[in-house]
Parts: C-alpha cells; sequence; structure tokens
C-alpha cells in the first residue's frame, strides 16, 4: 500500500527511524512522498532516492561519525579555538562533511537537485533566522529568488540538520543581503502538517513516525543547573509549534519512539546504542503497526 511519511528532527538519536523503517517496509508500505527535519529529513531524502531499509541502516552505519565533525584548521589547541569559532563563525563545525556525504550518496541514485525528483516528493524544514521564519523546502525558495528546481537536495538537507552553535548555519544570499539558516527543529521539529491538515482529505495514508514519547505523556523537565536549562529551552523551543498541532486524531497516525538518556549530539555513540536505538524504532513501529487502522 502506498503511503505519505513524515520523519522528526533527532540528531543521533535518528538510528531509531531507520529500525522503524524497516519495520514499515516489511509489512508492504510504501512511501510515495516523504518529509523530515534535521535527522529526519536525511532518511526521508535516502528514501526518496529509493533506498531500501536495509541499505539506509549499511550507508549509516558504515559512516565515522566523528568525521562529520569537521572543525576549521588552525595552530590554536581546538579547545580554545572552537570558542573563537563559535563567536565568529556562528557553529563549532562547517558541516562541509555532513553535505558531501548526503551529496554523494543521492548521485549515486541520480539525484543532484529536487527536479530530478517528482514534485513534492520530498520536502524539509529549515529555520531562516535573518527573517524569523520557517522555510519549508523547496517550496519557500522562490522567496529567496532561487529555482526550487534547480537546488541541491544535499544542501537543503544541511540546512535542516545546522544544529544552532553545533554547525555553522548555512547562508543564502539574496538581494536584501545575508540570510543565516539553521535547523529546522527550531521551528518545527515534526511537520506533519504538511500532510495531514484539518478538513483537507488525504491523498493516502499518512504515516509519522516521531523520536519522542507521546505528546500526552511528556515527562516534566527536570532543571538544576545552565546545562538543564540549555536542553529545557531547546526541546520546549523545537517541540512547542508541533505539539499544539498534534491532536489525538494526528496521534493515532503516529508512531512514537521514546529515546530518552541520549543526546541529539552524541557523535561517539557506541556501536551498542546504535543497535539499541534501531531494534527500539524496530519495536515501536511493530507495536504501532500491528493496530494501526490506516
Amino acid at each position: 500500500m502506498n503511503i505519505d511519511g513524515v520523519f522528526s528532527g533527532g540528531g543521533i538519536k535518528g538510528f531509531a527511524l531507520i529500525g522503524a523503517y524497516e519495520e514499515i517496509e516489511s509489512r508492504g508500505l510504501r512511501f510515495v512522498r516523504v518529509a523530515g527535519t534535521s535527522a529526519g529529513s536525511i532518511i526521508a531524502a535516502l528514501i526518496a532516492a529509493g533506498y531500501t531499509s536495509k541499505e539506509v541502516y549499511e550507508l549509516v552505519d558504515a559512516v565515522e561519525l566523528s568525521k562529520m565533525l569537521d572543525a576549521r584548521k588552525t595552530i590554536i589547541p581546538f579547545k580554545l579555538a572552537k570558542w573563537m569559532f563559535l563567536y565568529w563563525k556562528l557553529g563549532l563545525y562547517k558541516g562541509n562533511e555532513l553535505e558531501k556525504w548526503i551529496k554523494e550518496k543521492l548521485e549515486a541514485k541520480g539525484l543532484r537537485t529536487f527536479s530530478d525528483l517528482p514534485p513534492k516528493a520530498l520536502r524539509v524544514i529549515a529555520s531562516d533566522l535573518s527573517n524569523g521564519q520557517m522555510i519549508v523546502l523547496p517550496d519557500d525558495l522562490e522567496k529567496y529568488g532561487i529555482s526550487p528546481g534547480s537546488f541541491s537536495i544535499a544542501k537543503a538537507i544541511r540546512m535542516s540538520c545546522s544544529i544552532p552553535y553545533f554547525f555553522e548555519p548555512v547562508k543564502i544570499r539574496t538581494a536584501d543581503g545575508m540570510n543565516m539558516v539553521v535547523d529546522g527543529g527550531v521551528l518545527s521539529n515534526f511537520p506533519m502538517w504538511l500532510f495531514d491538515k484539518e478538513n483537507v482529505k488525504k491523498v493516502r495514508p499518512v504515516l509519522g513516525i516521531k523520536l519522542s514519547s507521546n505528546e500526552y505523556e511528556h515527562e516534566k523537565h527536570k532543571i538544576a543547573n545552565a546545562i538543564e536549562l540549555f536542553e529545557a529551552l531547546f526541546e520546549t523551543m523545537k517541540d512547542a509549534h508541533d505539539a499544539r498541532y498534534i491532536s489525538k486524531k494526528h496521534a493515532s497516525n503516529i508512531i512514537f519512539i521514546p529515546t530518552d538518556g541520549i543526546l541529539s549530539i552524541e557523535f561517539h555513540l557506541t556501536e551498542t546504542k546504535k543497535q539499541e536505538l534501531v531494534q527500539l524504532g524496530r519495536e515501536y513501529a511493530r507495536k504501532f503497526l500491528n493496530q494501526w487502522g490506516y
């Protein structure tokens, strides 16, 4: 059966999305259109390119995650230089390696720009901090004087994955000046609203995969220090918009995968933790699909 799919952000926790995709695929469900934010945009792009769940797992598993942390070269020790990069470049790491990796994987399937895909087959979310607005890529590129079809899919994925302060923002130059674009999770970490709208008949069933507990079972944040305050602040910021949108009706079409205890930027994830995340995705997808009524 054909369905549309939405994949949430979650950084390194995105390994759980692969496990969920594997279970979904095993049920004979095929994605026609996909959307995602941050880590979810990577999985969505690989699915849109035609990769099977097994191939996605092999691709991601082969990546040396630490290589994605491409700091700028300097003679100053990184522990000192990183604060300089954060101040002047607005991020600890460039993000070029991530874009290069996804570009190579998409080109292997013949994809370079959005014109290589059917209309609306893939959409990802990014955040334009300069203008204080959400961007749906490639749809909103016309606002910047850019032809949506000519835009690099890999560049769009990099935008959606540019975690603030961690990766440098992606810059879009327009007649009005420079625009700083960062992780889509800042404004919408789970864009199910792209497909599942109130009072609009769906073209086909829409299935969401979200890396969190059910919105109605959200655990209260424990805030005892500055780090916990920042984590609570960022989580609230990225989930608030989507939490207002997700009603109990929409929740019946969402696979919630709780991934507590793992940081989104845990790029030195152990092999054991990686396997646990994949298995977690499988288990929660299996439980959900066993009772999903489409």
